[in-house]
């Protein structure tokens, strides 16, 4: 009885799910045409300025509420430098939504409330991970294509052409991630935004300190003045270098990684073979108090010792 009205439950709330994010699709579909038509009313002079940013400022009312909680932040800038395409509402809707999906499941399932907070809890963090996972994937596509981003923009710089032109150069010919930024940022250019200033707001949208040296060299040059181009062939350069280091450390701790993830996969597979093939000796560990402390120093050892293996192998450059 309780598992049918768990399963009616479960089908309301996903339906209902799937309803109100066809809804938003819509309602974010008329506000990008709205905004869109006031940036072609805008007049020529300001057209730029306001409209341009409202233009780009996607998030409504209810995310702009949301933004000011004290986390919000920083799952903001997590969105941002995965490039996922989610707002904040609708990343922790989604997660929320995960959460108690797995609650559902896992007490429909089995019953009691050890197994099933643990995989709402396990969904809920999943999530984060994803992030992080992308981030770091993105950051280092990223870094693979920062130095032939760079050379574009000086052998385009030395053939006469501008800044600005240069920028849309590599937004054109290259992938994302790094063609998708440079791409944004000669977008905002044309809005009205100055193409430095472009490029430098294009440093909350992806983790890298190599592109922070590019803006910051941009900066310095547009002041001071100097052969732009020829300083960064030797940023471009300085960066090949620095990946081909990287690339040699990887190897030589490739063993250490290697042996850090068969240490902590080998327990929980292990565990998960014996709960299935063996569910009621390994249902001791669910209802036995001390039984659960047990399990739950284990789970903490596990995670304690997978971070201090990556903390060892983890050797910046």
């Amino acid at each position: 009885m309780i598992a049918t009205v768990l399963s009616i439950f479960g089908a309301v709330f996903l339906g209902a799910f799937a309803l109100f994010f066809t809804a938003e699709g819509f309602r974010h579909s008329l506000e990008l045409k709205r905004r869109v038509s006031r940036l072609a009313s805008a007049p020529a002079a300001g057209g730029g300025g306001a409209a341009g940013q409202d233009l780009w400022q996607e998030s409504g009312s209810f995310e702009r509420l949301l933004a000011r909680l004290p986390f919000a932040s920083a799952v903001q800038e997590r969105l941002a430098f995965s490039g996922v395409r989610l707002t904040i509402f609708r990343f922790l809707l989604l997660t929320g939504a995960l959460s108690v999906t797995g609650f559902v499941v896992g007490y429909a399932w089995k019953g009691g409330i050890l197994l099933p907070l643990s995989v709402a809890a396990a969904l809920l963090i999943a999530p984060f991970i994803y992030l992080g996972h992308k981030k770091r994937e993105r950051s280092a596509r990223f870094a693979e294509q920062l130095p032939e981003a760079l050379t574009m923009v000086a052998r385009s710089l030395r053939a006469g052409h501008s800044l600005a032109a240069a920028v849309e150069l590599v937004g054109q010919e290259l992938p994302e991630p790094a063609g998708g930024l440079f791409k944004l940022a000669y977008e905002q250019q044309k809005l009205g935004l100055r193409i430095t200033d472009a490029l430098r707001s294009l440093s909350g949208r992806i983790d890298s300190v190599d592109y922070e040296f590019f803006v910051t060299i941009i900066r310095i040059n547009i002041e001071t003045g100097g052969n732009l181009a020829e300083i960064l062939e030797k940023l471009a350069e300085t960066i090949r270098s620095r990946l081909q280091i990287r690339r040699q450390v990887q190897v030589y701790t490739a063993e250490g990684r290697v042996s850090g993830y068969v240490l902590v996969a080998m327990p929980v597979v292990v565990f998960a073979l014996f709960y299935l093939l063996r569910p009621s000796y390994m249902n001791v560990f669910f209802t036995q108090r001390i039984c659960q402390l047990i399990l739950g120093a284990a789970a903490l050892g596990q995670v304690v010792g997978f971070l201090m293996i990556r903390k060892i192998i983890d050797i910046r450059i």
